[in-house]
């Protein structure tokens, strides 16, 4: 029973450590404004507890980042169409790439600092990574898919947060009319036959 109130205390901690940094990076302009000493200061909890939960920044952002995105998981794990498993691989391909989309559109900062933090290539990130095996494995089920795996990368270039911050922040783009360009993008990408000399080499 003694141990009982420490783990309790460590998972509120973690909570309020995770709401307080969640509202700092929606309110900053960029996220490497924020610090984990003001992420400390607006959870009320000291810079140790913060490093001895998380790590370090991108332990915390990587925590943020999956907490997020938890539902769309589920969703795509054991959810019902579009995103769920018995989907046509042709419009889950499409959906998944919508709820990505949507995801950074919705976590900009956030998914900023995580593709950007760190120095490792954000390809080698574990949530680029679950992406890129789930899309491929879609990929694979479509006939006449040739190359699942680059296909996967591919259509994820187009999902990159630096990309997004760009078209939203920057160029003010609709957020359904960057949906609707990606999806007629992706659908252009599925339907197309192999390119003439792809197969020269094999």
């Amino acid at each position: 029973m003694p141990e009982r109130k420490p783990r309790k205390d460590a998972a509120r901690n973690r909570e309020a450590v995770l709401v307080a940094a969640d509202a700092l990076f929606a309110r900053r302009e960029s996220p490497e404004d924020v610090t984990m000493a003001d992420i400390a200061a607006a959870a009320g909890v000291g810079k140790g507890t913060l490093f001895r939960a998380f790590g370090d920044r991108l332990g915390l952002l990587r925590a943020l980042y999956e907490a997020r995105l938890e539902p769309v998981r589920e969703a795509v794990e054991a959810g019902p169409p579009p995103l769920g498993p018995t989907t046509p691989p042709r419009q889950r391909v499409i959906a998944l790439l919508d709820a990505v989309l949507c995801f950074k559109l919705d976590n900009r900062r956030l998914a900023l600092a995580l593709e950007e933090g760190g120095s490792g290539s954000p390809y080698q990130a574990e949530h680029y990574e679950r992406w890129h095996g789930l899309l491929r494995g879609v990929l694979d089920q479509i006939p006449g898919m040739s190359d699942s795996d680059f296909t996967a990368h591919a259509l994820l270039a187009a999902t990159r947060a630096d990309l997004v911050e760009h078209l939203a922040g920057q160029g003010r783009a609709p957020r359904e009319r960057t949906r609707a360009q990606l999806a007629d993008f992706a659908t252009r990408v599925l339907t197309a036959g192999p390119s003439e000399g792809s197969t020269a080499e094999r």
